[in-house]
């Protein structure tokens, strides 16, 4: 098929003739593939077919070389329509086609539900509605700073634009000036439920051109005026296109159909719907092929992704014993001193509205291009920075933690399952957030992190070990969660009282750090309890208790090997500024369950919702001061 990377003004009459083909045969295979798998998505699949045809065909990408740095980007925000995705890119080479059809949505297909980013092609797994805008956005800015020069098309359904993401992401797309982005509406009027205007209406021309964008209208099934449509040529603002469509569009018992939204078409169903077509059917066939598929495939699309990340790790900064500062100021100068080291990769940093708090405010001065103030949405900037990554990009997201893990676990989740490289530094956690109160103490993060394979999570002790843990996450591959309270802390010292993250200690991810010997208990700390657990220790020496003290500042990872160390203690004791039950306590007890025969575990941290007050009088009520750990440890041992 000839691409035109839309340059002629009309399609060619010879081209349109061949898509109009292709679409006329994927429409069966969009039906064959549901129907073998007795599930997905035929309706919406077939009234988005001709946009994807065309975007496809014509756009600036090769299946050839799927991953060539100056491609345009297609992105598909409503993953659902899948099969009217593998139809089209199997057509085009971009993979094998009767393999899709065969294997659609059966276990161990590379062919899933929702479409994947591990097919060449695709650019983004998606189907968690309401974040392929802020996805593509991301991708833009990240290609917008590498120089790159191309075009991004996102084609979502209707429903999904009642999302409240989407406003966050037309507003900052309208700010920024992305006049290379064209977000297509497949606007069928149908989800789920029936009419969109009945479900939940939008006004999505007044409010998409109330955020600065241009609008036009076209008939999502006429490929010679969507062509003109779609072509990016003097676009000077991101663009609205209001395809109008036609759910279940071919089949007529299917047209303007909610119930085929969601469902596979009955045996008879299916038969009359493949006669009208004209298509052959050879279901027969293609279910014993399914059957025996599984055995008879050799090679997998899946790949491990590849990351970007910053080569030189700078100089790092030492604090002197004497000092006394918060980790947050260190994670803002270390973040200056990675751009520096670093000036043919500069990362992309983003903020919403707290650059002072966060201390991101010397690197937006430094590095302007590089900094992106997106007001109070982070929604769409967990999503836009995760997304970032996956051009060539290290990003980070600094935020107060109840924004930047419970409020968008649900962004960080689809970039999780996206494999991005995203480095999110959580300031204000913990009850240390003082007289802002319960609603802003984040004291869950740990576990929703947990829930999270592909993210690392770094609670550091002291500024000193923030520094070498920042460097750490931007030369690193993937996502990284690194939290911090607001407070002041004081330099962890080794018991001769020299600094103990000196200038030559190096950050490992999942090492424990043993900050004092001993043989009767061992006090496992996190973060700035670190410090708390320490000085109780010197309270147990004199009272006779030998106590050693840990500093665990990768929570979700612990190592057998450090679990081996705590079974010669007659007692081991957590601390933490966090909830128990799903932070470093919860941790620790699952180890020792899992190694056996471990010694008794007390867990002393936040047992309920802090009130608001100064962060030390927060820490005497919930029983976190050194004076109240040693008293409740030598009540454990009498």
């Amino acid at each position: 098929m000839t691409r035109t990377n839309f340059i002629p003004q009309a399609l060619p009459a010879e081209t349109e003739k061949e898509l109009q083909n292709l679409c006329h045969q994927a429409r069966g295979n969009i039906l064959k593939m549901t129907s073998l798998a007795a599930s997905g998505h035929p309706g919406g699949s077939m009234s988005s077919l001709e946009i994807f045809a065309l975007l496809w065909s014509q756009a600036n990408v090769d299946p050839a070389k799927p991953s060539m740095k100056n491609r345009d980007r297609i992105l598909v925000s409503h993953g659902h329509t899948s099969p009217a995705v593998y139809s089209v890119l199997g057509v085009l080479n971009f993979f094998d086609l009767h393999e899709a059809v065969v294997s659609f949505r059966l276990a161990g297909s590379d062919f899933e539900g929702h479409i994947e980013r591990h097919l060449p092609g695709i650019e983004l797994t998606s189907g968690n509605l309401g974040q392929g805008l802020s996805a593509a956005i991301g991708m833009g800015i990240a290609d917008r700073s590498n120089g790159v020069k191309n075009h991004i098309w996102v084609v979502a359904g209707d429903g999904e634009n009642q999302k409240g993401q989407i406003s966050e992401a037309r507003r900052f797309a309208s700010k920024f000036m992305m006049n290379n982005l064209t977000y297509i509406i497949d606007l069928n009027h149908l989800q789920i439920s029936g009419d969109t205007a009945d479900v939940m209406p939008v006004n999505l021309r007044a409010e998409f051109e109330a955020s600065g964008w241009d609008v036009v209208e076209v008939d999502g099934h006429n490929l010679g005026d969507l062509y003109k449509t779609l072509r990016p040529e003097e676009q000077k603002k991101p663009r609205l296109v209001l395809a109008r469509t036609v759910m279940g569009k071919g089949v007529s018992f299917m047209e303007n159909k909610a119930g085929f939204h969601g469902r596979a078409l009955k045996k008879d169903e299916l038969e009359n719907a493949l006669k009208e077509l004209s298509i052959e059917n050879n279901m027969e066939e293609l279910a014993a092929e399914r059957k025996s598929f599984l055995k008879s495939r050799t090679t997998s699309c899946r790949e491990e992704p590849a990351y970007h990340l910053m080569k030189n790790a700078g100089n790092s900064i030492t604090y002197g014993i004497d000092h006394k500062g918060d980790n947050r100021s260190a994670w803002g100068k270390a973040l200056v001193s990675l751009a520096d080291a670093n000036p043919e990769n500069i990362p992309l940093v983003f903020d919403c509205d707290l650059a002072g708090s966060v201390k991101t405010a010397e690197f937006a001065a430094k590095y302007p291009g590089h900094f992106f103030q997106t007001g109070i949405m982070e929604h769409h900037t967990a999503t836009m920075a995760g997304c970032s990554t996956l051009a060539d990009k290290v990003s980070f997201w600094s935020d107060f933690g109840v924004f930047a893990i419970d409020e968008t676990f649900n962004q960080h989740r689809l970039n999780d399952i996206n494999h991005t490289n995203l480095k999110v530094v959580a300031t204000h956690c913990g009850l240390d957030v003082g007289p802002d109160g319960k609603t802003h103490h984040c004291i869950k993060y740990v576990g929703l992190m947990r829930a999270l394979p592909n993210y690392r999570t770094i609670v550091p002790a002291d500024p000193n070990q923030t520094d070498r843990a920042v460097r750490h996450a931007a030369t690193s591959p993937g996502n990284y969660f690194i939290a911090m309270g607001r407070s002041r802390l004081s330099t962890i010292s080794r018991k001769d009282g020299s600094v103990f993250f000196h200038k030559n200690y190096e950050f490992k991810y999942g090492a424990a750090d043993q900050f004092r010997t001993g043989t009767d208990v061992a006090i496992l700390a996190m973060g700035p309890t670190c410090e708390k657990a320490i000085l109780s220790a010197q309270i147990l020496e004199v009272g006779g208790i030998s106590t050693a003290v840990w500093g665990v500042s990768c929570p979700t990872e612990i190592s057998e090997e450090f679990v081996k160390n705590l079974l010669q203690f007659k007692h081991i004791i957590t601390v933490e500024d966090h909830d128990t039950e799903t932070g470093l306590g919860a941790g620790i007890a699952l180890a020792l369950s899992e190694a056996g025969n471990s010694p008794p575990l007390t867990r002393i941290g936040v047992t309920h919702y802090g009130m608001s007050g100064d962060a030390e009088e927060l820490y005497t009520m919930q029983g976190l001061q050194p004076e109240q750990i040693a008293e409740t440890i030598i009540e454990k041992l009498s």
